[in-house]
């Protein structure tokens, strides 16, 4: 049967214009990767694979030599959709196999396990990711918002500056919804230059490749207008941070399964934090004080709260939304972890803990996030909960990359340090 959906697909697609392929996987680092092919080769590419080398993907450990140093993507038809911004090119989201199975390293592949944990319960998560991004123009001091007018203290929602990108944001939602992605929102947020655009909710595994298509939309449509749209969590210090909230349903669970869920999230909130905010940069968003708008939005107490946007978790009718991710997370990575912390919750029947009413960022009286990525990938390491639902290969990938990445930034000398000590003593 699935020949005959090759022959179908590919008459749709040659039917659209079609006429390359573009095979994309992530790394671990969530960065999309991939090679073109010609129509011609699509069954090639969902059978077999498209062939990569493997240690020149990030994560993946594999060796320079001999016949685990393969990595092939196998395309998932069920992804396909024709690209607008790339006349006569499809995207196929492929899974990454090495020596005819399928890789544990591949990030696509980890979440896939995690599923198929809920699936055995006869249960399946819901996810509407929210990503938050920057509009941004390089400049000779670095980057500074793309739009030059946009400087008030308070932007979110503002009806001035929004409009002035009006052009570039209704191609980016024309071309999402012409790849089947229904958006709901777009709105300035609260830090300058910075937007965010809101999508219908899907299972997970889809929720994590439509994130996947956006960026890659956002990226392409952003570099025609010369302006750089960015992903980086915090790139002012005196504004809040981008983050990508996850609001959380879990289909054929009841609400106190989904309490339990909850409280299996919290609980290992520390070593999610690595996985959902993996960079240096993204601590200084997890930070409690006020910005130039008046506050970070961001979570840095491990909390939960009835619509409560200063906690960790926010509650809401029936699902809750995840506030701990922020826009430079792999959401293949980010969703595995979640779904494993919450289903240790359920296995112990853990109690998520009195809901919090308090303004956690006037009173932050409950236990902190990880300050720092090196103390949240210690967390990871110690998770063994975490770590297995990586799998040995990605999480000793995963931790070796992000300590490389913290003693790089350690080592660094900033110019804050020589303005401030370099003829001080």
């Amino acid at each position: 049967m699935i020949r005959d959906d090759i022959v179908d697909l590919r008459e749709q697609l040659a039917a659209q214009g079609v006429h390359t392929l573009l095979a994309q996987f992530t790394d671990l680092h969530g960065v999309a990767k991939g090679k073109l092919l010609p129509l011609a080769q699509l069954r090639t590419l969902v059978e077999t694979g498209a062939g990569f080398s493997g240690p020149s993907i990030a994560g993946t450990g594999l060796p320079r030599m001999g016949p685990r140093s393969e990595y092939y993507g196998r395309g998932d038809l069920a992804t396909a959709c024709a690209l607008p911004w790339m006349p006569g090119h499809a995207r196929i989201v492929c899974d990454g196999f090495v020596a005819g199975e399928p890789f544990d390293a591949c990030p696509r592949q980890v979440l896939r396990r995690q599923i198929a944990r809920l699936a055995e319960r006869g249960w399946s998560l819901q996810t509407g990711i929210e990503p938050e991004f920057f509009l941004l123009r390089r400049t000779a001091h670095g980057f500074a918002p793309a739009d030059e007018h946009d400087r008030l203290a308070k932007p979110s929602y503002d009806l001035k500056s929004l409009p002035r990108q009006a052009d570039f944001l209704h191609e980016l939602v024309t071309a999402l919804a012409a790849c089947g992605l229904e958006v709901l929102q777009v709105d300035h947020e609260d830090a300058q230059g910075q937007y965010e655009v809101n999508f219908l909710h899907a299972d997970a595994l889809t929720s994590a490749d439509r994130l996947t298509l956006f960026k890659l939309a956002a990226h392409a449509l952003a570099e025609r207008r010369g302006m750089v749209f960015s992903m980086m969590p915090k790139p002012f210090a005196d504004q809040p941070g981008s983050g990508m909230h996850f609001h959380v349903s879990l289909d054929g669970g009841d609400d106190e399964t989904l309490r339990h869920f909850m409280a299996g999230v919290l609980a290992h909130s520390a070593g999610l934090a690595a996985l959902a905010a993996p960079t240096v940069n993204s601590y200084k968003r997890l930070v409690v004080g006020e910005s130039l708008s008046g506050t970070s939005w961001a979570p840095a107490c491990i909390a939960h709260g009835p619509n409560n946007r200063t906690a960790l978790i926010r509650t809401l009718p029936g699902r809750f939304e995840w506030r701990l991710p922020d826009a430079s997370a792999n959401p293949y990575l980010a969703t595995a972890g979640l779904i494993a912390a919450g289903l240790d919750g359920v296995a112990r029947r853990s109690d998520p803990g009195p809901a919090c009413t308090d303004d956690l960022f006037e009173r932050p009286i409950a236990a902190r996030l990880p300050q720092s990525l090196a103390e949240a990938v210690d967390a990871l390491e110690a998770d063994e909960t975490l770590c297995n639902a990586l799998g040995a290969t990605l999480a000793r990938e995963f931790i070796a990359a992000k300590r490389a990445e913290w003693i790089a930034y350690a080592r660094h000398v900033s110019a804050w340090e020589l303005q401030r000590y370099g003829d001080r003593f």
